[in-house]
């Protein structure tokens, strides 16, 4: 069985799991606070760019949104996002949990327009009633979307000051960040996306780790209290270290953007292979997603022999379909999707 189900389906990298044996037998002390937990928060600074950022580690991407927006907002606030947004369609009302609304707005492929943005907050202000109504407190977007898009650098800073103008946080959930910052056709650098916001993570766990998600605050940013709140949310490991010595493999020698860069070219050569053989695509994506239709008299056949997600009907004969690579995908799983293809 051939599988482009995910790019959470295998362990972790060998070198992650290696780190983790060697240093399974040391004593350290818990909550975070050991050497590599800090090592590890050091690499992710230099990583930045930014030595005053503010780093978390937490286990996985559904808490640490839950954690990070809601520590963000303050109790009367709502987070707005694309109406594709993940906080918004597949964490089953994780934030809303907390206490805030999330609203979402109409996306354009995969994305928050700028325009769309400013015409929901000047209607917003527009609307004598707004003081009975969720306000706006944060922008919330994926940096590589939920389709795998990725955003201009015009439209960061548009988002950005849009966020400046109206006071709101800007929060980028970057589960597949890497993916995005080693895309060929990335515009945005790291430190676009640490000048423009308040808060962002870097995946772990879409990008050779077992679990784990690194929340970064720039400019020593993070909310008061913070370690307080995720050890209340139950989000605080006590085998800290879980996490550190993982994070600290995978910002070694450029591991996090090798394995991510890696992806994302047998992603393209994926799409290059199976749009040469005549399949439409659903949405052109530059990373490591890539989304194609299907007829539906297909479906079952390729599914005897690969493992894929149903994305949506496209019309009665045919359905969208999404591939996944990672960091374990070979090249000759691509060349077989395609020869079954």
């Amino acid at each position: 069985m051939l599988s482009f189900l995910s790019d959470y389906t295998e362990g972790a990298h060998p070198k992650v799991l290696q780190a983790l044996i060697d240093t399974n037998m040391t004593t350290l002390p818990g909550y975070g606070e050991d050497a590599y937990c800090l090592r590890a928060k050091e690499k992710l600074r230099a990583f930045c760019g930014d030595r005053e950022a503010d780093v978390f580690f937490l286990t996985g991407g559904t808490q640490v949104n839950a954690v990070a927006v809601s520590a963000l907002l303050r109790p009367w606030e709502a987070a707005l996002c694309a109406e594709t947004g993940h906080i918004n369609t597949h964490e089953a009302g994780a934030v809303e949990f907390t206490g805030h609304k999330v609203i979402g707005l109409p996306a354009e492929n995969g994305k928050l327009p700028p325009a769309v943005l400013a015409a929901w907050l000047e209607r917003f202000y527009a609307d004598e009633t707004h003081s009975h109504m969720p306000f706006p407190g944060m922008v919330y977007l994926s940096h590589p979307t939920e389709l795998g898009t990725l955003y201009t650098g015009a439209e960061l800073d548009e988002i950005a000051a849009l966020c400046r103008r109206y006071g709101l946080r800007l929060y980028i959930d970057g589960a597949r960040l890497g993916y995005g910052l080693a895309a060929p056709a990335a515009e945005l650098e790291i430190g676009d996306i640490v000048r423009c916001c308040d808060a962002f993570t870097a995946g772990g766990t879409k990008q050779g780790a077992l679990c784990g998600e690194a929340l970064i605050f720039p400019r020593h940013g993070a909310p008061a209290h913070f370690d307080t709140l995720t050890k209340q949310r139950g989000a605080m490991l006590a085998k800290g270290r879980l996490l550190g010595v993982q994070f600290d493999a995978l910002f070694t020698d450029g591991l996090y953007l090798e394995l991510s860069r890696r992806a994302v070219e047998l992603a393209l050569e994926l799409k290059k292979e199976l749009t040469g053989k005549g399949l439409p695509l659903f949405i052109d994506s530059p990373t490591n997603q890539q989304f194609f239709v299907l007829e539906n008299a297909a479906l079952a056949r390729l599914r005897e022999g690969v493992a894929f997600n149903l994305w949506e009907p496209v019309d009665e004969g045919r359905t969208a379909i999404r591939l996944v690579t990672s960091w374990a995908t070979r090249p000759e799983s691509v060349a077989a999707l395609a020869a079954l293809l």
